[in-house]
């Protein structure tokens, strides 16, 4: 289905707060990511717990993937730009992504899922993002959906921006996923040498955008590759203006935050250290696998 596109102008831009430029770990059976943000900037972010940069042409770096983990509490979304992964998980569900491709899955209650790669050769590059769930949320029952390419909305501008909607809203055009309570923009942008991209961003709303090729400009500070920009939250601004002086690619993110406390033991993220004790007891006790899901999925 075709949505029509809408010009969206900002009048005053936010700022750069700082730049980030992530830490790199090993998580997985092995694999080499960049965690840009990390758990000091949870609240700073809310509702956003997480993002992860992974890609390498190596397969060494990637072949181990992510076997069988727990979860409960948030929402984890994979945006693949080369390569492949296979998920399963105890609820049930499986399936693959390549790409282009998007995996949203909600842990809710608890589920034990695998990522791993479908590929033994050549690059595997993208992105994990934890998005928090409300404490409302929290022990609803998981969800999963695979996005393909061809169903990520996309568009291009008279400027050349040539943009993809993850999640949210931009330009008239909705995103694959929306979310009412935390309403997350998952926006990867695609800029020409000196075009520029205008962003309405409600008041209140973390946002901050990740630079993956080249480097961009917002509001005279300059944000090369491989570095986050946290967006300033100033009173008077519209939304975010983002200039490229060469080519670039970035991914832009924003949400309303939970403003809830977090308590996090790893992949358990609740309100309370008691809950989370309870989430480590469950998955011991063999707890996150939802039985009916999985019958259903099998039937």
């Amino acid at each position: 289905m075709t949505q029509q596109v809408q010009t969206q102008t900002v009048a005053t831009s936010r700022g750069v707060e700082r730049l980030v430029g992530g830490q790199f770990v090993m998580d997985g059976a092995g694999v080499k990511i960049n965690r840009v943000l990390t758990q000091p900037l949870q609240r700073r972010l809310d509702p956003f717990l997480m993002l992860d940069a992974f890609g390498s042409d190596k397969a060494g770096d990637y072949i181990a993937g992510f076997p069988e983990h727990p979860h409960r509490g948030f929402e984890t979304v994979t945006y693949m730009l080369e390569g492949r992964m296979r998920h399963r998980d105890s609820a049930g569900h499986e399936g693959s992504i390549s790409s282009g491709g998007v995996q949203w899955m909600t842990a809710g209650r608890g589920v034990v899922h695998s990522e791993m790669p479908e590929q033994d050769e050549g690059l595997m590059e993208g992105f994990q993002l934890w998005l928090n769930l409300p404490a409302q949320d929290k022990m609803r029952a998981p969800w999963y959906r695979d996005i393909p390419a061809a169903d990520v909305p996309r568009f291009t501008l008279a400027s050349g921006a040539a943009v993809q909607v993850i999640a949210g809203s931009t330009h008239g055009v909705d995103g694959a996923v929306r979310r009412d309570v935390t309403e997350p923009l998952y926006l990867d942008i695609e800029l020409p040498a000196g075009a520029a991209f205008d962003q309405p961003l409600p008041a209140g709303h973390n946002a901050f955008l990740y630079v993956f090729r080249g480097d961009v400009i917002v509001e005279g500070k300059a944000v090369p590759q491989a570095r986050m920009a946290i967006l300033d939250n100033a009173r008077d601004a519209d939304g975010v203006r983002i200039k490229a002086g060469a080519p670039a690619r970035l991914l832009l993110i924003a949400g309303r935050p939970l403003n809830e406390p977090i308590a996090q033991y790893g992949p358990f993220v609740m309100n309370t250290q008691a809950e989370v004790f309870q989430a480590v007891e469950d998955f011991r006790n063999g707890k996150f696998t939802d039985s009916t899901a999985a019958a259903a999925a099998a039937a």
